[in-house]
């Protein structure tokens, strides 16, 4: 039945399958379809849906409407339900439809908006999520010449990792991030350029990011020309006493597509002036 999924689909179907056992479920329903899909490719769901805490807001709604069973061991085998069925039937429909050889996590996202009556559905639709407009999106993936919601998905992956290696910071880890010749701009217009130089600056570059008192929002992100890739990340650092306020400040990042893997080309930090 999988012979066609991408090895991501068939991670989402594994995952599904663990959900159920881990709430008692006798069979794999749309919605441990949709935790599922939350698991493995939440920058997709990022992409066409919308920024918002998916994962913990929608196990709690899931709660309400049907009470946790008790547990069982993931080696008990646990059929789909037929409305999990038809979501992945659905899920073939799709990919036909858009040309595609193969079913990815993309097409199981429609099939589940496609089977609007489910509980998977009706949790995505109420928070926003368009049926048609997501279709088109992909839809638009497809065509030759611009860039598949699977590459705009891994853009999306390496944007998260780079952006926790930040607030961590793993120095050791920075430069990784960017291309040969990329570049940083700080705060104060100072420029490094190319990833052995920043690699040198890591520690300087990280400093103000690898705080306590810092948190960031992925405030916008837009599929570029050319394979290109631009995300804006609000960075916010409470000050150190009351009077102070908070202070922001905007990052800037471009990455690109190239030898089948995305880096950063260019990133500028501009501070944000809070009257």
């Amino acid at each position: 039945m999988f012979e066609r999924y991408t090895e991501k689909a068939r991670r989402v179907i594994f995952f599904a399958r663990y959900e159920a056992s881990q709430y008692g479920s006798p069979s794999i329903n749309t919605e441990h379809i949709l935790f599922g899909l939350l698991r493995e490719d939440s920058p997709l769901i990022h992409q066409l849906v919308g920024n918002i805490q998916l994962q913990g807001e929608i196990r709690e709604e899931v709660e309400k409407i049907k009470k946790p069973g008790k547990s069982f061991s993931t080696n008990l085998e646990v059929p789909l339900s037929s409305d999990s069925k038809k979501i992945l039937i659905l899920a073939g429909e799709e990919a036909d439809r858009l040309g595609n050889r193969h079913i990815g996590t993309e097409h199981i996202l429609l099939g589940i908006l496609r089977l609007q009556d489910s509980l998977a559905a009706k949790l995505l639709i109420n928070r926003g999520a368009k049926p048609n407009a997501i279709r088109e999106q992909i839809a638009k993936g497809s065509a030759p010449g611009t860039i598949s919601p699977r590459i705009v998905t891994g853009a999306l992956t390496t944007l998260t990792s780079f952006l926790d290696a930040l607030k961590k910071g793993a120095s050791g880890q920075f430069a990784d991030f960017f291309h040969d010749k990329g570049q940083f701009i700080d705060s104060s217009g100072k420029r490094w350029i190319g990833r052995a130089e920043i690699e040198k600056g890591a520690e300087t570059l990280l400093a103000p990011f690898a705080k306590k008192n810092a948190s960031f929002l992925l405030e916008d992100t837009t599929a570029g020309p050319s394979h290109t890739f631009v995300a804006s990340v609000l960075w916010e650092f409470a000050a150190a006493s009351a009077d102070r306020g908070k202070s922001v400040l905007r990052m800037s990042i471009v990455l690109a597509w190239a030898d089948e893997a995305w880096a950063i080309v260019l990133l500028q930090v501009t501070p944000i002036v809070i009257s």
